[in-house]
């Protein structure tokens, strides 16, 4: 395989701190946080996720207008439906009694693209430096049609038949995800156990693949950053260490909890809040639910909505989906300059 960039595009090498701000869909990535990343000479990201084509081509203006360094945007791929209506109705009367005590009515569990296509237009016009994709990889086209515009695509990984995937469909690096990241795995199939060999396991098993590797999931403090460097990673990304950034927009609710050294104690895979397996510290919405989530994403991501809104709003968070990673108590407040360089190897 050619891993030769072409003059211009954007290369890993290239970053002064080989650190990357994963994006975190759902609020915490900000524009902002992109720039404050990408200007301490790491790589900053935008979380497409759950944003409009609109929305999501505001935020590239809005980086753009605070840099003129590299940054990434990441997008959903878009799931086929896995739940059968009986199983939403179930799931849905065991989440009413939530609905009821933060009085709001659950939302409309509707299959949707994420405005997949719309958002492929604007990455195709903008063409950001780098596009990556969670949840699968696009088709060849896809990606093709983006490096033509002189994107460089990276797609996310957990394991050696994704990567192997990412690499025929034409990705120029993949970002292998452990089971020690914070927030949604990215496993293609949204209906199976994610995997849980760690990850520096992951990135032994794909050293011998002709392409850069990102390593994500734990990174936490430089001894984290220089042994994935260590085993084979070009860079890292660490997400859960920005949570608390001056510049991300975690909710109130979230960093509370984050900074909480009796409340929360442990993180848990969970797909009770959305319907696909994610990471984030144990509450009583997950120990509640937990036992009768079935897999449905993004039905259920949309039915439990008006409740995480409700629940934020009223600072409440037992019924939050508290996204984290297992080293979550690195986590510190301040600006995300401090907060890259502290993870600088």
């Amino acid at each position: 395989m050619d891993t030769q960039q072409k003059p211009g595009r954007f290369n890993l090498g290239s970053l002064a701190v080989p650190i990357i701000q994963a994006p975190m869909a759902g609020g915490p990535s900000t524009p902002q946080l992109a720039a404050a990343a990408t200007a301490s000479g790491g790589l900053g990201f935008l979380a497409a996720g759950y944003k409009t084509a609109a929305a999501m081509r505001s935020e590239i203006e809005t980086v753009r207008s605070l840099t003129s360094r590299a940054f990434g945007v990441n997008l959903f791929v878009p799931q086929p439906s896995v739940i059968s209506p009986a199983s939403l109705q179930k799931y849905a009367a065991s989440l009413a009694p939530d609905a009821e005590r933060f009085g709001v009515s659950l939302g409309e569990p509707r299959h949707d693209d994420d405005d997949w296509d719309k958002k492929l237009e604007v990455l195709l016009e903008l063409a950001p430096a780098v596009v990556s994709f969670t949840f699968d990889v696009p088709a060849t086209g896809v990606v093709q049609a983006l490096q033509k515009q002189g994107v460089y695509v990276v797609a996310t990984v957990t394991d050696r038949g994704e990567a192997l995937q990412a690499l025929e469909a034409g990705a120029d690096a993949l970002c292998v995800q452990g089971p020690e990241a914070g927030g949604h795995r990215g496993t293609f199939k949204a209906d199976v156990p994610p995997p849980e060999v760690p990850l520096h396991g992951i990135l032994e098993e794909l050293s011998d693949l002709e392409v850069p590797l990102i390593a994500a999931g734990g990174i936490a403090t430089p001894d984290d950053t220089r042994a994935a460097l260590a085993v084979g990673a070009a860079a890292v990304q660490a997400g859960t260490a920005f949570l608390r950034a001056d510049e991300a927009g975690t909710k109130a609710a979230h960093r509370a909890a984050l900074s909480s050294s009796e409340r929360f104690t442990t993180t848990a895979v969970t797909r009770a809040f959305s319907g696909r397996n994610a990471r984030g510290l144990y509450n009583e919405f997950m120990r509640r639910h937990d036992p009768d989530a079935p897999y449905g994403y993004p039905e259920i991501h949309h039915l439990t909505t008006p409740l995480r809104a409700a629940a934020a709003a009223a600072g409440e968070p037992d019924w939050l989906n508290l996204w984290a990673g297992i080293n979550y108590r690195h986590a510190v407040d301040g600006p995300a300059a401090a907060i890259l360089k502290s993870l600088a190897p």
